[in-house]
Parts: structure tokens; C-alpha cells; sequence
């Protein structure tokens, strides 16, 4: 065994007794020979290692996840066929308590518990597209910014830094994930559709552990987890537009990304094509870290009032359905608001891998403006707000509920009587015309 990182061979015996004077050429930093087998060993290390296209290996990140949760112990083996019924009856009593507290029909296709390496598998094609867009940006921008003869004399250098890059990231991603894999509840845990489409989820092995810190029976918590888990995946199914929306943003967080390509001097200083630990350790150094744009801001203030109004909705649906049932509901409300909105691991996972933050701040204002529109209009008019996403409140609105809920109300009769509505504003528009006669255009 040798010491070499990234699975290098050893090299001729006899170069570790030559001076460096003899091993660079003249006028050269370095041998070009040597360069050549660096690139050809790179080569034959990206192959043997089935390195996934893309900017970022899944493979590598799917590896090190489950080879990280298998190091825990139990977390990523299985749980007992009685959890399994346990999740299922939760969720077909969740969907009981559920169906007076919203018009949205049952969304659960199925319903499944999960150990988190089943978390892993199930949930790693919504990871790729959440990170790929962003990833691609980074990984491509400083490229691209690089002048024509800088890109020719890198040559093959480029690609393999473009692998590198993609291990790097795979590695930031799987170590991530075996972090989310050990605690998230539910496939919605983190107030994105993650899991199959249909398919509610929860993790008796987390949850278990989540139970051992609050004074609640398990039968109990598991219920209420199982009514938010129901309460997302009716949203998610019979929202079509939600799924798409929330990974759009990201794609557009990810288009707003630059780079400071004066960095690029700097990390070329810092690599020394002989020492493939150089190109790792500046790929990790964050010096090619992308800067905050407006753009990237809008995107985010975007994700996080989607977020908020998922979150908030799922709230207040769920205390409905289950307040008066279950005796700790209130306990666990609050307990779930607290985690999901001082962040916790899936915010740490999206700071550190693509720059996002999966916080809905403003739960509680969502939360209180979901319940002012159903308890001022009903139900039915308030999950009619997500038929389409022009309807749904903004961030403006998330300030002033009371305006929104009572201008919801105006819009709402003009639609129901659209003729005394039509009446109305033609006689706003012949009172104008008397007060300002000489604004009436000519015939």
C-alpha cells in the first residue's frame, strides 16, 4: 500500500532521487512528461470510479451516504414489521381527521416507512435536480470566463478539474445527505417534494428518536407527523404547478450565479500539476465561491415565501384536523414550527452545497394569514388560492393578512356576480367622466 492520494501509482523509483532542476524543462515549472502521466492515471481513476455525467457524482454521494449511516448502526438497516403497520395505520387515520379540514382530496398513492438509506435511494433523483442547476453554474462560469489561449493551454486540465470538481461535490453532497438521512421525519420533512410523487413516507427510526426528547406518547407523535405528511402530499398532488415551481426557483437562484474570475489567478498560483492534492485542496478552498447577486436574492425571497406558504398552509390544516384529538397537538405544533423555522440540518445541507437556505421564515405570518381567508371565506375559497399561482398570497401580503383577506373578498363577489360587477365599474367610470369632462376622448 502506498500513500497516494486518489488512487495514484507509484511513479519510476528512481524520480525520488533526481534534484527538481532535473525533472523540469528548460524554462518549464515542471516536466510536461510527468504532466502527461498525471492525466493519463486521472484518466484511468475517473473510469474505474463509473463517475457519474454531470457536474456532480451521485454515484460517490450515494456511496459515502450509505457507507456513512451503515458506520451508525441501525439507522440504515430496517425497523420492525410493527412500525411498518404503525406508519400505515397513522396515515389512513390522518386521512380520516384530514378530510373535513381542507377541500383538497387524499394525495397518498401509497404509503411507505422508510429507514434513512431508503431515505438516500428515493430521494437522491430530486437532490439532482436541485444541485445540478447550480453545480453547472459554478463549475462552468469560472471556466467560461477564462481567455481562448488560457482554455487551449490548459487543454485536458480543464476536464480533469471538471472531475475533480464533480468528486468534490459528490463528497460535500453524500456527507450531507447521511446528516439529513439520520433525522428527517417524513419524505416533506424539509418542505420539498422530495420522495415519488404519491408516495407518503415516514421514518419510525427517526421518529423514535425525535419522541425520546418530548414527554408525548409515540403512538401520538406518529399521527401527527403522519397528518403533516398527508396534509403536504395534498398539496403536492393536487397543486400541479407547486412541485415544479419550487424546483424552478432554485434553477433560477442557480442562473443568477457569478463568479470572481479574478480569483482565477490566484487558484493558478496555488496548483501545482505534479501534486494532484493542490487541485483538491483549492477546489475546497472556496475560492471559487459564487458571489450574491440580485438576482440570486429575488430568487430566494421567492423560495422562501413559497416555502412559508406551504408550510404555513400544512399548519393550519393539520391543527385543525387533529387539535381537538389528540392532547399534545398543540405541544407539537409548536415544537415543529420551532425546527422548521431556526433551521436545522436541510438548511445546513442547502447553505453549504448550492447557497440556500430552506428556512420559512415566516411561518407563523403564513400560518396566521391561511387561517384568517378560511375562517373569513371557508375552506373551499381559501384552497381555491392554489389553483393557480397568480392567486396565491405574496410577501406584501404575508405584511397586511387583513387587507389581502378582505380584497380576496371583493374579487370573490365580482366573480360570483360578474354583471353588477361590470355595472359597478361603469359607474366609477361615468362619475369620472362628469368630474373631468375634458379627459373624455374624442370621437
Amino acid at each position: 500500500m502506498t500513500d497516494l492520494p486518489f488512487g495514484f501509482g507509484p511513479s519510476d523509483p528512481d524520480d525520488a532521487n533526481r534534484k527538481p532542476s532535473d525533472q523540469a524543462g528548460q524554462g518549464n515549472p515542471f516536466d510536461f512528461n510527468q504532466l502527461g502521466a498525471m492525466l493519463s492515471q486521472l484518466g484511468a481513476m475517473f473510469s474505474n470510479q463509473n463517475s457519474s455525467a454531470g457536474p456532480v457524482n451521485y454515484d460517490l454521494a450515494k456511496q459515502i451516504a450509505l457507507q456513512q449511516l451503515a458506520g451508525k448502526g441501525g439507522t440504515g438497516i430496517g425497523f420492525a414489521p410493527d412500525q411498518d403497520k404503525a406508519v400505515t395505520d397513522a396515515v389512513h387515520l390522518a386521512e380520516m381527521w384530514l378530510d373535513p379540514a381542507t377541500s383538497l382530496p387524499a394525495g397518498s398513492r401509497t404509503v411507505q416507512g422508510w429507514t434513512a438509506r431508503d431515505w438516500v435511494e428515493r430521494t437522491l433523483p430530486t437532490w439532482q435536480r436541485l444541485c445540478d442547476p447550480v453545480a453547472q453554474r459554478v463549475s462552468g462560469a469560472w471556466v467560461d470566463a477564462m481567455p481562448a489561449e488560457a482554455k487551449e493551454a490548459a487543454g485536458p486540465l480543464l476536464s480533469m478539474l471538471g472531475q475533480m470538481g464533480g468528486m468534490a461535490f459528490g463528497s460535500q453532497l453524500g456527507g450531507a445527505l447521511a446528516q439529513l438521512a439520520d433525522e428527517v421525519l417524513t419524505s416533506t420533512d424539509v418542505g420539498l417534494p422530495l420522495g415519488p410523487e404519491g408516495a407518503a413516507a415516514l421514518l419510525p427510526a427517526n421518529i423514535e428518536k425525535f419522541t425520546e426528547g418530548l414527554e408525548r406518547p409515540a403512538s401520538e407523535v406518529m399521527v401527527f407527523l403522519a397528518a403533516r405528511e398527508a396534509a403536504h402530499q395534498r398539496l403536492f398532488t393536487h397543486v400541479p404547478w407547486l412541485r415544479q415551481r419550487l424546483l424552478d426557483t432554485v434553477e433560477e437562484f442557480a442562473k443568477g450565479i457569478k463568479v470572481d474570475t479574478s480569483a482565477l489567478e490566484q487558484m493558478a498560483g496555488q496548483i501545482d500539476p505534479s501534486n494532484p492534492e493542490s487541485i483538491e485542496e483549492v477546489m475546497k478552498s472556496g475560492m471559487l465561491e459564487p458571489q450574491t447577486t440580485p438576482e440570486q436574492k429575488a430568487a430566494l425571497a421567492r423560495l422562501e415565501t413559497l416555502l412559508a406558504l406551504v408550510e404555513g398552509w400544512v399548519d393550519v390544516v393539520v391543527f385543525d384536523a387533529v387539535g381537538e384529538r389528540l392532547p399534545g397537538a398543540a405541544a407539537l405544533r409548536e415544537t415543529l414550527r420551532r425546527r422548521r423555522a431556526s433551521g436545522g440540518p436541510a438548511e445546513q445541507t442547502f447553505a453549504t452545497l448550492v447557497g440556500l437556505e430552506l428556512r420559512p421564515r415566516r411561518l407563523r405570518a403564513a400560518s396566521a394569514l391561511w387561517k384568517l381567508v378560511g375562517d373569513q371565506h371557508g375552506l373551499e375559497v381559501r384552497d381555491s388560492l392554489w389553483e393557480h399561482p397568480d392567486l396565491i398570497p405574496s410577501a406584501a401580503d404575508l405584511d397586511d393578512p387583513l387587507e389581502f383577506a378582505e380584497r380576496l373578498g371583493k374579487t370573490r363577489k365580482a366573480l360570483e356576480d360578474p354583471m353588477a360587477e361590470l355595472e359597478r365599474t361603469l359607474a366609477e367610470e361615468k362619475k369620472s367622466e362628469e368630474k373631468n369632462p375634458d379627459d373624455t376622448p374624442e370621437a
